[in-house]
């Protein structure tokens, strides 16, 4: 009788677990599809918050659109929003026009941001154009008025993305690059309100000069400004702020790797008196090399520093690495080198333009760095960085109707706007690696 029930128990048994097994099996089954119906719904939802976000701009009061403005940032940090962007495009870059213009300092620093992110969403194009042309005379007034480091440093970082996305034309780059230079470095008379900028405003603004300096050939603008660049960026070493000094640093480096300082000498005069022109020639490359050496020696100092200068240590190991990359350059033009993971793919920079660039867009996005880095085809096209395909239920991921219309058509503006921009970045990088500025040439000069 135990026998017999003993065996009566084992049936039951393994009955028990094959009907478990398969009631697991449906049960896994249907939180499967439970669990892909809430993403759906979730999304849904999120669509639907940013809809009421976007048309919470057009309310009075102004904490109503600081927060819309605010949750319209969270969601492009967590995902990219073509279909929203496509659809609201025109609202919402005009709201944010409209902040910027009648805000609050608050709610300017985060309609700027927003715009920022809107030019990085929609890529090259006649909608980055737009962006530029639509916001620069706004950026530019509310940089005149007077008010706390916030939102002047949100509207210089403003200006230098939109400007670095939509800026096709040299003459937008450059208008542009004095714009945040007149901040820096105020003169009476210039567009800019000549008002002392703090600490933070300095770095805020060389870092975008020379974000957008990394888009152009530097060497045909005018060698006279040139040489005023190079002589502020001297003087900056000598500040008692770090990242002051610090940005200063790259910018200088950037300046070098960018060509030939000896085309700073080349005098432009109206003159026919060749010997003239050769004693300018003359005296202007002797002011070059001085300069130079000037700063090779500032250079060397900085990475060696003990302390003293600047917040006590704070920031001194910063400080050391990146004077010692930029006194290796100068000395034997290598250029440092970097490695970032991002989801288990490599993004590599060989040049300090290509380093500039991403320290300026990883500070510019934040939290939302790895997501657009994942997902964002502008920055892969700017960094050649090609992230691993992800997987959804054993599936690749599918593009919407939208994002292959602004993806897949070879046809499309974005796409062709794509082209134009990759290949003035590769020509750009070809004439860097081709035009190192002499370094062992004018070393014997020292």
């Amino acid at each position: 009788m135990g026998k017999r029930s003993l065996q009566h128990k084992n049936v039951a048994a393994t009955l028990d677990i094959s009907d478990t097994d398969s009631l697991s099996s449906t049960s896994t089954l249907r939180s499967d599809q439970m669990l892909v119906s809430g993403v759906f719904d979730l999304q849904l939802e999120k669509d639907s918050v940013l809809d009421q976000a976007s048309d919470d701009l057009y309310e009075k009061r102004a904490s109503t659109r600081e927060k819309a403005l605010v949750l319209i940032i969270d969601a492009f940090n967590s995902k990219l929003q073509h279909e929203f962007v496509e659809k609201k495009f025109a609202t919402l870059l005009h709201q944010c026009l409209n902040s910027i213009k009648k805000g609050s300092a608050k709610e300017i620093a985060l309609a700027s941001h927003t715009i920022g992110l809107l030019a990085l969403t929609t890529g090259p194009g006649e909608k980055a154009q737009e962006i530029l042309e639509e916001s620069f005379s706004p950026i530019l007034e509310a940089l005149k008025s007077k008010s706390d480091s916030t939102k002047i440093l949100a509207l210089l970082e403003c200006l230098a993305i939109i400007t670095f996305i939509g800026g096709d034309d040299p003459e937008d780059t450059e208008k542009s690059m004095q714009t945040m230079w007149q901040v820096v470095h105020p003169k009476l008379g210039s567009n800019v309100v000549a008002i002392k900028p703090s600490p933070a405003v300095i770095t805020s603004g060389i870092s975008a000069w020379s974000f957008l300096l990394t888009t152009t050939d530097g060497w045909t603008l005018n060698p006279k400004a040139w040489q005023e660049s190079i002589s502020y960026f001297s003087t900056l070493l000598d500040k008692d702020d770090r990242l002051i000094r610090i940005a200063a640093g790259e910018a200088l480096a950037l300046i070098f790797e960018m060509g030939n300082l000896e085309k700073l000498s080349v005098a432009t005069t109206g003159s026919s008196d060749s010997s003239n022109h050769n004693r300018i020639y003359a005296r202007e490359l002797t002011h070059i090399q001085g300069l130079r050496a000037r700063i090779l020696n500032q250079v060397r100092s900085l990475s060696v520093e003990a302390g003293g200068k600047g917040s006590a240590k704070k920031g001194l190991n910063s400080q050391r690495n990146t004077f010692h990359n930029i006194l290796e350059y100068l000395e034997n033009g290598n250029s440092p080198e970097t490695l970032m993971k991002i989801g288990g793919e490599s993004v590599n920079t060989t040049t300090w333009s290509q380093l500039i660039q991403l320290n300026f867009l990883k500070h510019f996005l934040a939290g939302g760095f790895v997501k657009q880095m994942q997902d964002n085809e502008v920055l892969h096209d700017i960094f050649g960085f090609s992230p691993k395909r992800k997987l959804f239920y054993g599936t690749e991921k599918r593009l919407s109707g939208t994002e292959k219309r602004m993806y897949m058509s070879p046809n499309s503006v974005l796409n062709k706007s794509r082209t134009r921009f990759l290949n003035k970045q590769r020509m750009l990088s070809q004439d860097r690696n081709a035009g190192h500025f002499a370094a062992a040439g004018m070393a014997d000069d020292v």
